[in-house]
């Protein structure tokens, strides 16, 4: 199909508002676990970092470039160096399993979101056009 070509279609408005009433579940869901499961991959982080640094002393007699910094004002030394390898030899980095959602967006897809919900049950048309349906496609 070419770029640029419209596509004309109707979609019943019921399954519109089902769809973005889920999605505005599903939304508050993940606001409501966002903390939770922060808390949760930054435990995973920290057991990360720690494993990593446990895998650069094991693996120290490998090290290049070794750079040391010895403060004696504060009797600290810093030692700093590479271990080069391939990517399956380090520990994997955890990721975060879920959206990370700012409040601003939250707020602005929440009020969107809600506003199209409203708007669209007011409505007497039994199908939503293509354009009213592309305003409300990026939430669903």
């Amino acid at each position: 199909m070419a770029r640029g070509k419209a596509i004309s279609v109707k979609i019943a408005t019921p399954k519109v508002i089902k769809a973005l009433e889920t999605k505005l579940a599903e939304l508050e869901t993940n606001w409501a676990n966002q903390e939770a499961n922060e808390a949760k991959y930054q435990e995973s982080y920290k057991a990360w970092q720690k494993e990593l640094a446990d895998f650069a002393i094991a693996h120290f007699a490998n090290a290049e470039n070794i750079r040391t910094n010895y403060r004696s004002w504060n009797k600290t030394l810093n030692v700093d160096f590479d271990i080069v390898g391939s990517d399956k030899d380090f520990p994997a980095e955890p990721e975060r399993e879920f959206e990370q959602l700012h409040r601003h967006n939250y707020t602005e897809q929440k009020e969107e979101m809600s506003n199209a919900i409203r708007i669209l049950k007011m409505t007497d048309e039994e199908t939503v056009s293509t354009s009213t349906y592309q305003a409300v496609a990026r939430y669903l």
